[in-house]
């Protein structure tokens, strides 16, 4: 049995540290990592290695086993190249700390830093009574303590592992991971009005985030613009997230697996496409009928499937319409979604659009009497333009100081009503392509081309939506004036563009500027 030196042991924690950082938040980073060190290192003679982390608690012990178990094991499997297995070593606070040569806790957005700078003693060196801790000391809102004594001896370690302080490291690790998947922070089960439209939607959802991977793979969730479908899929998301905020959460649109496809294997980056995407312990795909009909695109989804299906890793889908009504979708892909659950999502009813905008209101501070929540639920068919709604309403609180009464309620609704089109454009589709493309400063003959630089996918997105919207062109026709594209890719920007107009203010003001100079040409 090889037994590694201090030394050794320390620089193999400083790579483990500088892997694990960029993974975790700085609280949990600060509270789990720095203040629980490796501290032995043997290897035995099958070349496999123990690791010994010391903790000051039992406590501490089985948090680290439960939430960092498997990112410790990892990162020290490559700083040492070999098998590692994970001890856990209860140790007196005050010889952690003088095992440690350097350590530090950098500083979160909430505003804390501790130094601390260890003694240049040996491992074995006793410091003396006459050295203790500076006075200047201070306690942050959250608990840790701000040092600026070159000396440790007497830091409280039970400071920095108070209830609070690991309740609010925990909900960091939760949040941190929330962002990291690219769930919206609203869209969760809690957030969700069910009714009977959405009521056997709900209860399969709920079933998976509770047993990700055993009940109903894939789940394959279908219906019109703003019935839900997406806020149950983040909901699971966040779910999953919650119960183990290690668990590898993926979500993204059809259009970004697309677009990370195409980029991968223009940067010969393939392996790591792979990768990401197959590790996914819990994978969301959103609009997943924008992969129809791109055979390479199609080709990696199959692959990345049944590698997740045979490791039992939950998948999650959701589109506009069932599989076999996804055109140009292969029969193999069409199979696998249908092996799953699949549930069509209705509009929903009046009762249930009047408790989402009751939902909705509250989430944003926003308190309405009944009879307003009922006159927008009446005026408003989907979930997606009742959120647009409560978005206006709420700036025209906040921003012009306008209080909620029938009269701004009715003039909101107005225009959400007309959608900004008191009048109709009566334009060549050329000719509105054209203009769109001077508004933004782009060709039109790259517009209109198959190029995917963000700088074209916007303004192209825009001219597909006018065309449709205020043209009245078919899918299919729309697809022609863009290199013969798909239908499927006309009706995804158009839901794009109503999303974003929904969402973002300074988008709509661009949006009615725009709308302005194609009816002054109409005229």
């Amino acid at each position: 049995m090889q037994t590694l030196t201090p030394q050794e042991v320390k620089n193999i924690w400083s790579q483990v540290k500088k892997e694990l950082e960029p993974q975790l938040s700085p609280a949990a980073f600060s509270t789990w990592v720095l203040t629980n060190p490796l501290t032995e290192v043997q290897i035995n003679s099958t070349q496999e290695a123990v690791g010994v982390i010391s903790t000051p608690s039992a406590f501490h012990a089985t948090n680290l086993k439960k939430n960092l178990y498997l990112q410790l094991k990892s990162a020290l499997e490559h700083a040492l190249n070999k098998k590692v297995t994970l001890d856990f070593k209860i140790q007196d606070p005050s010889q952690i700390l003088s095992q440690q040569k350097e350590m530090s806790f950098k500083s979160n957005r909430q505003g804390y830093r501790v130094n601390r700078n260890l003694r240049k003693s040996s491992f074995q060196d006793q410091p003396s009574q006459s050295q203790n801790l500076n006075q200047n000391s201070q306690l942050t809102t959250n608990g840790l303590r701000v040092i600026e004594s070159q000396d440790l001896e007497s830091v409280r370690v039970e400071d920095l592992f108070s209830q609070q302080n690991i309740a609010n490291t925990q909900q960091d690790r939760i949040t941190t991971a929330i962002r990291r998947a690219g769930l919206r922070p609203d869209y969760t089960f809690k957030n969700f009005a069910v009714s009977g439209s959405n009521e056997m939607a709900h209860a399969a959802a709920t079933a998976v985030a509770k047993r990700p991977g055993e009940a109903y793979n894939p789940l394959f969730l279908y219906g019109g613009v703003g019935v839900g479908k997406t806020h149950l899929m983040h909901a699971i998301g966040h779910h999953a997230i919650k119960q183990d905020p290690s668990k590898n959460v993926i979500y993204c649109t059809g259009e970004d697996f697309t677009n990370e496809i195409i980029d991968a294997i223009r940067s010969k980056k393939a392996i790591k496409f792979k990768k990401k995407f197959r590790s996914a312990q819990v994978l969301l795909i959103d609009d997943i009928q924008f992969i129809a009909g791109k055979n390479a695109v199609q080709e990696e989804f199959f692959h990345t499937f049944d590698a997740l299906t045979k490791l039992s890793h939950q998948i999650i889908l959701t589109s506009d319409r069932p599989p076999d009504a996804i055109t140009l979708l292969e029969d193999r892909l069409k199979s696998r979604f249908e092996a799953g659950l699949m549930i069509d999502i209705q509009q929903p009813s009046l009762e249930l659009r009047i408790a989402i905008v009751l939902i909705k209101s509250r989430s944003v501070g926003i308190s309405l009497p009944m009879e307003i929540a009922t006159k927008i639920a009446t005026s408003v068919d989907s979930a997606r333009k009742i959120e647009g709604v409560i978005s206006i309403i709420r700036s025209e609180v906040e921003l012009n100081g306008k209080e909620i009464n029938d009269e701004l309620i009715d003039n909101i609704l107005q225009k959400e009503k007309t959608n900004g089109r008191p009048r109709t454009i009566r334009l060549k589709p050329q000719k509105v392509i054209k203009k769109i493309c001077d508004h933004f400063d782009v060709k039109q003959s790259e517009v209109r081309g198959r190029g995917r630089n963000k700088e074209l996918v916007y303004p192209r997105h825009i001219a597909m939506y006018f065309l449709k919207d205020s043209l009245n062109l078919s899918y299919v026709e729309i697809g022609k004036w863009f290199s013969n594209r798909d239908h499927t890719s006309v009706m995804h920007a158009k839901n794009k563009i109503e999303k974003m107009l929904e969402e973002d203010e300074i988008m709509m003001q661009d949006f009615s500027e725009l709308k302005s100079k194609l009816l002054k040409l109409s005229d």
